[in-house]
């Protein structure tokens, strides 16, 4: 997200009575009502005086046949790619910075179209993904599109008339940076600061809200095929510290049939577990969900703390509400990865992977501890270990958080997040930009300039960005209830773009000629606990396969993390390599397997590498005592970043201070190995 101001916890306690009443956060809805009470919730008094519907009401026949989708089930279970993190021209952020692709656009760029970028040009997929979740923010859903559009009463506000006509074709240019920043800049504490003093009735955002909201269910159930494509219905909880620590969850619902009529936002409550609470009580109402934290990197230490929002030291109860409610995390987006810091992880050299060191939406430095994924696992085996509940057994899934309706995943057609903001290398910060771009930047006052080996480049947050991330699912089909299901018992993994598909088993029994489902039967798959067996050392069955359309595989390992004597270690192994290497049995690595990368124009070397990487392995170093986690990191051969792509495209070089390759890669879920009782 980019916000340009935060709102201290005052501000937002001062609100907070009017806006719970504001966005009727108990009420909930079923399929049935949003089609019958669409025009009745958009037409609520407000102070006295009608509010124009966000949609004009529209009577459809209903069609009587029927469809009999009869998706093909697969025990074995299949990998499924998507994005669970994608935003829309409903968001305040994306609208603001030139978006004008809407839900449904979205959903048809997830299936292979083309659609536009706000700079003008298209963008597509190289292949269509399996399923799709628009995550436009809860907070002033809609609004400022609607503040743009000057036909609405909202637009006649003072405040927002800076936004007229925001995205209309003569302004979709950089040229408009200055306006568009200070428009954006004012809109947020103004429109807050009026509902405050009552000049604005919090029920018209209510509307435009609730409109924008039923919108995007409209949305995903039009596009929704069972067996082919899915989609969820979902949004962005955007929250954080008062000190700018990113708090940020994705809420995707399980299913359509009964929803919320408005989804609960920071407006509601600032701290979390106020999102929890909320959750808990809509499954009480038959209404499932989960969260989905992310950008953990930029929370300042805030997002895996062991103290709750009051500061006090967590408890079973909190411990089992987080997990209940949370048991994924996104690792990877465009804004950085979340794995670990090579300030964490000392001893791993790949922990150095696409950093970003700030708070989001600022260039204030984030603190590492705390902040990332692998020491947050950690941190729960120590909870499970005093007799807490492990609020950090959580599964790993990857995202791009697009703006642009989008995903952004390939390396070599980077068209980053923010639109019109970062749409191409100067922008973004990979090649030198010209005077008069300097001057517009600067008079945005959006980010800095830097003088770096006589040429002047964006500094900022964007060039530590990242082409990345998908989510990958093991499913027995394609369909909102497989899913789901997979998401809840964690048997997903995430990429930083590529779609390579990484499997892990665990088992006390397992035979060398195995099937898919005997490892099943015998043992437990990514994401599930493995309870002890007589003191013998579990056999973890390991797998990756690469994405025909990206570099082949490099190594294949294995990171484990333990609990002894109430301290917690972390050990990679590499358990496959590509090339006929051996692992060394002293240093657990692969040998070097000479892939290299000439970023003269970004050929690599040929035939290195591996289509797949598979290991049958047991812990050197198990202890029946001790309580461990497991997963799974495949490596591709180096390639060039995008940063060294945009410079190729320019025809300058490559930005000295930028990493001017990656390797690409994918994490499975953990397997939690539990101590012999």
């Amino acid at each position: 997200m980019a916000t340009a101001k935060n709102l201290s916890s005052k501000t937002f306690v001062a609100l907070a009575t009017s806006a719970l009443i504001a966005f009727g956060c108990g009420e909930v809805k079923t399929a049935d009502d949003r089609a019958a009470g669409a025009a009745s919730d958009a037409t609520e008094s407000a102070g006295g005086e009608t509010v124009t519907p966000r949609f004009a009401p529209i009577e459809l026949k209903m069609p009587t046949e029927t469809l009999n989708a009869s998706p093909e089930s697969n025990a074995a279970r299949n990998a499924y790619f998507g994005d669970l993190h994608v935003h829309t021209n409903y968001s305040f952020d994306a609208f603001a910075f030139g978006t004008v692709a809407s839900p449904f656009d979205a959903y048809r760029f997830a299936q292979g179209e083309a659609i536009k970028h706000p700079a003008g040009f298209d963008i597509q997929l190289r292949a269509p993904l399996d399923f799709y979740a628009v995550t436009d923010h809860a907070m002033f859903l809609g609004a400022v599109k609607e503040a743009a559009n000057t036909a609405t009463d909202f637009s006649r506000y003072d405040h927002v008339q800076p936004l007229h006509n925001l995205n209309a074709p003569e302004n979709q240019n950089f040229e408009s940076l200055p306006q568009r920043v200070a428009a954006f800049t004012t809109f947020l504490p103004e429109t807050l600061a009026k509902i405050g003093d009552g000049s604005l009735d919090s029920q018209t955002v209510d509307n435009i809200a609730k409109n924008a909201w039923s919108d995007t269910i409209v949305a995903a159930e039009t596009f929704n095929r069972p067996g082919t494509f899915t989609t969820f219905v979902a949004y962005e909880y955007t929250s954080s510290t008062d000190d700018r620590g990113n708090l940020h969850r994705n809420v995707i619902f399980q299913s359509a049939d009964r929803l919320p009529a408005m989804p609960f936002s920071r407006f509601h409550s600032q701290n979390p577990e106020g999102l929890w609470d909320w959750m808990d009580g809509l499954r009480k109402n038959g209404i499932e969900a989960l969260a989905i934290p992310h950008n953990s990197n930029g929370s300042n230490g805030q997002m895996f703390r062991l103290v709750d929002w009051a500061g006090k030291p967590v408890d079973d109860e909190w411990a089992q509400k987080r997990i209940r409610n949370e048991p994924l995390v996104e690792i990877t987006q465009v804004k950085g990865t979340s794995e670990t810091h090579p300030m964490l992880s000392d001893s791993d050299e790949f922990a150095d992977f696409e950093i970003m060191p700030y708070r989001v939406a600022t260039t204030w430095p984030s603190e590492p501890k705390g902040s990332y994924a692998r020491e947050a696992l950690l941190d729960g085996l120590a909870l499970a270990d005093a007799g807490i509940t492990n609020a950090y057994q959580f599964g790993f899934v990857g995202a791009t958080d697009t703006h642009v309706g989008a995903s952004s995943l390939d390396e070599s057609n980077f068209f980053s997040k923010v639109g019109l903001l970062d749409a191409d290398g100067a922008r973004r910060g990979s090649v030198p930009m010209s005077k008069g771009e300097v001057e517009i930047v600067r008079s945005a006052g959006r980010a800095n300039i830097q003088e770096i080996d006589g040429r002047e480049y964006v500094t900022g947050a964007y060039e530590t960005w990242s082409a990345s991330g998908l989510t990958g699912i093991w499913a027995e089909e394609n369909t909102r209830s497989a899913l789901y299901a997979a998401l809840r018992r964690k048997e997903v993994f995430a990429t930083s773009g590529p779609r390579i598909k990484v499997r892990l088993f665990a088992g006390y029994d397992y035979a060398e000629d195995d099937s898919i489902a005997d490892r099943y039967a015998k043992g437990v798959p990514m994401g599930a606990e493995l309870h002890g067996a007589d003191g013998r050392s579990p056999t973890f069955v390991a797998s990756a396969l690469k994405d025909p359309n990206s570099a082949s595989l490099q190594r294949l390992q294995i990171v484990k993390g333990w609990i002894e004597k109430g301290e917690t270690y972390e050990q990679v192994y590499d358990v496959a390599c590509s090339d006929g290497g051996m692992v060394n049995p002293e240093t657990h690595r692969c040998p070097d397997n000479g892939a290299k990368v000439n970023v003269s124009d970004c050929s690599i070397t040929k035939n290195v590498g591996a289509s797949v990487l598979e290991a049958e392995w047991q812990d050197p170093n198990h202890n029946p005592q001790h309580r461990a986690f497991y997963y799974v990191r495949a490596l591709e051969n180096p390639t060039c970043r995008w940063s060294t792509w945009d410079a190729i495209k320019a025809g300058v070089p490559p930005r000295p201070d930028l990493h001017k390759t990656l390797q690409e890669r994918a994490w499975t879920s953990p397997i939690w190995v539990m101590p012999a009782s």
